[in-house]
């Protein structure tokens, strides 16, 4: 594959990590929902976050966390386009967080640039086609199951050289759709049926997932294996473990953070950056 990881993605460029901030428009995400906030509330939430520096933001209508319900399209839908419509008129970059078809058309058609899809565009079957035709650059995530069966299935003969062959698979199937290849990031799925040390392990392997050729995006804000490393159970209580973890993965070669703390993640970044130049 072509290395695009450093020659853009998007429209940016990847020399420097970008950080992507998480605006979550449900009232049960395992860190805190943002539904209840209402659409204007979300809107400056996500534009705060623009302004202290992430260049993405990654809207989601349905929780991803161990055991979740499902969330219908409809539901989700009325969640969320209100405020990308709201954040693209103000010219954020967003990002669209879900795994049906409908939503994503939806998202797309509000402003939305970007989508990003925990099941690596395998639950819909309508969802490769639509992200292909629509020429969209897309994030594809590495996840066994759903949601709501995922943990039992965090069983790995070698979880670093298994999940890079599913991942691949994934990819190849987005190409095989018609996806091009310079519109593709990977997402190892850290905290998707992953537990504990695999994720350490999976973060110490990101240079093999950026050899696949696509830039590689680090999910690991407040994920239950900073708690574990760091001695902390409460998840809004883990972010300065969640910015140690995102200087580890920058420095391993991710090129997106998906983080939840944007201003002290940007602020550790170019911290980290100035020396690493120095």
């Amino acid at each position: 594959m072509t290395d695009v990881a450093a020659s853009g993605w998007a429209g940016f460029d990847l020399a420097r990590p970008l950080v992507m901030g998480i605006l979550n428009a449900t009232p049960d995400s395992f860190s805190g929902g943002g539904a209840t906030q209402g659409p204007s509330a979300l809107i400056e939430t996500g534009l705060a976050m623009r302004a202290a520096g992430a260049a993405i933001i990654d809207v989601g209508g349905e929780s991803t966390r161990p055991g979740a319900a499902v969330v219908p399209p409809d539901i989700e839908i009325a969640r969320i386009v209100p405020v990308i419509g709201g954040l693209a008129r103000d010219g954020a970059t967003v990002s669209v967080d879900t795994r049906n078809a409908a939503t994503m058309r939806a998202a797309l058609d509000a402003g939305a640039r970007i989508v990003n899809d925990v099941s690596g565009l395998r639950h819909d079957p309508a969802a490769a086609p639509l992200v292909a035709a629509a020429a969209c650059p897309v994030i594809l995530m590495h996840m066994r199951g759903t949601p709501a069966t995922m943990s039992a299935q965090a069983v790995y003969n070698d979880v670093v050289a298994d999940v890079l062959a599913e991942l691949a698979a994934t990819r190849d199937a987005a190409l095989a759709a018609g996806i091009a290849p310079a519109a593709i990031a990977l997402d190892p799925g850290f905290g998707f049926t992953k537990r504990g040390a695999q994720n350490v392990a999976l973060l110490r392997a990101l240079p093999s997932f950026r050899a696949l050729g696509h830039p590689v995006l680090a999910g690991v804000s407040r994920k239950r294996f900073i708690g574990e490393l760091a001695g902390e159970p409460d998840p809004a209580r883990r972010d300065p473990g969640s910015i140690a973890a995102a200087l580890f993965a920058a420095g391993r070669g991710a090129a997106i953070i998906r983080v939840h703390d944007v201003p002290g993640t940007v602020q550790a970044l170019r911290v980290w950056q100035a020396l690493a130049d120095a």
